[in-house]
């Protein structure tokens, strides 16, 4: 029997206090985020790691002392192998991996353990449903990196997203439907849909992140079926000076404050809880709510292991199998869902060819 080895993708995270720092500086060194000449880079990584470090820890110290996202994404990648193993789905056997970008366990752990297993081809699967060079494209490219380094040779194909996969979506309303009732006794609520935030300079470049993430939106927002819902896209977590994306999260809590309206928060952008999700938001966005007379703030949980969003990832799974096993990373996706002015969408290269390949026809 044939063995498919699906890798999924996430940024990782510190595994206690002592790992910040490794932590921030790996994620600061990283080209996909800061786009800067290596020794600058270098430079920049130190002295934002050294300015950053203490804060951060006192974050996660609120945690417990570690990120939640390992325990988290063992769960997700479990359900997932679960999902698969059905023998109703035609597949290959598969047994699933993960890769973190930015702390243990590291691409090359995870390279290391897929060639043990001996796979026939392998899926890489980005627990970012929405896709940015400076998440997913940061991943594939470290996880290219270690399978060349480690003479990891095995046909690989790439999921390069899935902003509007049915399942996905539909697990988000179910959840806002749960945390509706709550905010609405205080009122008509407002729905914000939080997502991490990109320096316009990205978008600039060509990145469909905030696209995607308003397809996203657009999708979750006509799902819920609620009569002239009240909703807003907003991004979070900015660091440093650069101009980012917008409208802010914390200017739309006040705002709502302002409106005396009640808040229902979704993470849009994530898919497990962290740092952003426990802290930034149940701790900091409800602590603004409440000095700016929000009359009740009401935060979505992530979707987790939350079977329909498991499902999604195996119907994912499922279809990129049956497409083909034989693609590169050059051209992850099935076809190509960005308008062209997104350069960075790694889809370019196989709508480019087969635009190609159309004209050569006409």
């Amino acid at each position: 029997m044939a063995r498919t080895a699906v890798v999924l993708f996430n940024l990782g995270g510190p595994d206690r206090l002592e790992s910040v720092r490794p932590f921030l500086f790996n994620l600061f060194y990283d080209p996909a985020i800061t786009e800067m000449a290596a020794p600058f880079r270098w430079l920049f990584a130190k002295l934002i790691t050294a300015r950053r470090e203490k804060a951060v820890q006192a974050n996660y110290a609120l945690m417990g002392g570690k990120t939640p996202l390992l325990a988290e994404t063992r769960a997700q990648m479990q359900a997932l192998e679960a999902a698969l193993a059905d023998p109703g789905d035609g597949l290959d056997q598969v047994r699933c991996f993960m890769a973190m970008r930015y702390w243990h366990p590291l691409s090359e752990a995870a390279v290391a353990e897929v060639a043990a297993w001996r796979p026939d081809r392998i899926l890489l699967l980005p627990l970012y449903p929405q896709y940015s060079a400076a998440t997913t494209g940061s991943s594939l490219e470290a996880w290219r990196q270690a399978a060349r380094a480690a003479g990891l040779d095995v046909p690989t194909r790439a999921v390069c997203c899935y902003p509007l996969e049915p399942g996905f979506v539909q697990a988000h309303a179910a959840l806002i439907r749960e945390a509706w009732p709550k905010a609405a006794a205080a009122g008509r609520p407002r729905l914000l849909f939080s997502a991490h935030g990109l320096p316009e300079a990205f978008i600039k470049k060509g990145d469909p992140y905030q696209w995607q993430i308003e397809r996203t939106c657009a999708a979750v927002a006509e799902a819920l079926e609620i009569e002239g819902l009240d909703w807003q896209i907003c991004y979070q977590s900015r660091v440093g000076p650069q101009t980012w994306i917008g409208p802010f999260t914390d200017r739309e809590v006040e705002r709502a404050g302002a409106d005396g309206v009640p808040l229902v928060v979704c993470p849009i952008a994530f898919v497990s809880e962290h740092i952003e999700t426990l802290v930034e938001m149940d701790d900091e966005y409800a602590a603004l709510a409440a000095q700016s007379g929000v009359p009740t703030y009401v935060r979505v949980p992530t979707l987790s292991a939350r079977p329909e969003f498991i499902e999604a990832l195996a119907t994912l799974v499922r279809r990129h199998l049956a497409a083909s096993s034989s693609a590169g990373l050059g051209g992850a996706d099935l076809t190509r869902l960005c308008p062209a002015r997104f350069g960075r969408c790694p889809c370019r290269l196989r709508a480019d060819a087969a635009a190609g390949e159309t004209r050569a026809a006409a």
